[in-house]
């Protein structure tokens, strides 16, 4: 039994893999079972009894990767930075969001949802646990700075994950990751404008 779980496993973590590479390198219109399936040389009845339907083998396979980032972002960003730093390690998430694939995939997800309610809604679920983990940010970047009664942190929250997801979904249909660039410096310059009404702050 602990062998056939553990192949089980193996399984669907290589199901999962293929999934997502599929998305990511052939988009989600070009996503099918058989795709998948020819990507993970593997039989495309295994998606079905493992998942029981493309659709949420793709959810799947975001929860999967977009765990795995969560966790990260969690470690860079967990301990204390100023503006500078904080802006220097957003940059560097983003950075990696985009080579290992999953703002693409994000991105993909996100335009289908406009015609399909059921996927919509599930992908609207999963931005929840990053609108919470964002307004945490602000509540403790904002705490002790003459910003924190201007700024309302879930707001905020709202507005950056909105921004990330348009800025996602521009650079994925142009190609164009300056968008991203000249964003992020222009960060880099507000934060080192701003950079002094943080000092003494609870970070």
């Amino acid at each position: 039994m602990l062998k056939a779980s553990a192949q089980g496993t193996a399984t669907r973590e290589r199901i999962l893999e293929a999934a997502f590479e599929t998305v990511r390198r052939e988009g989600y219109a070009n996503t099918s079972a058989r795709a998948i399936a020819r990507r993970g040389s593997f039989n495309q009845a295994l998606i079905f009894y493992h998942f029981g339907e493309v659709n949420q083998l793709l959810l799947a396979a975001v929860d999967r990767v977009g765990e795995a980032r969560r966790k990260r972002y969690r470690e860079v960003l967990g301990s204390p930075a100023d503006p500078l730093e904080f802006a220097a390690r957003a940059r560097l998430l983003y950075d990696e969001d985009v080579d290992s694939g999953h703002s693409t995939v994000v991105a993909e997800l996100f335009a289908a949802s406009s015609g399909n309610p059921v996927l919509r809604e599930h992908m609207l679920a999963r931005m929840e646990s990053w609108l919470g983990f964002t307004e945490e940010l602000f509540k403790r970047f904002l705490e002790g700075s003459p910003l924190a009664a201007l700024i309302e942190p879930k707001a905020a929250a709202g507005a950056v994950l909105a921004l990330y997801l348009g800025m996602d979904l521009l650079i994925h249909l142009d190609g164009d990751r300056r968008r991203a660039t000249d964003l992020f410096d222009t960060g880099d310059r507000l934060a080192a404008t701003l950079g002094t009404l943080f000092e003494g702050g609870g970070r």
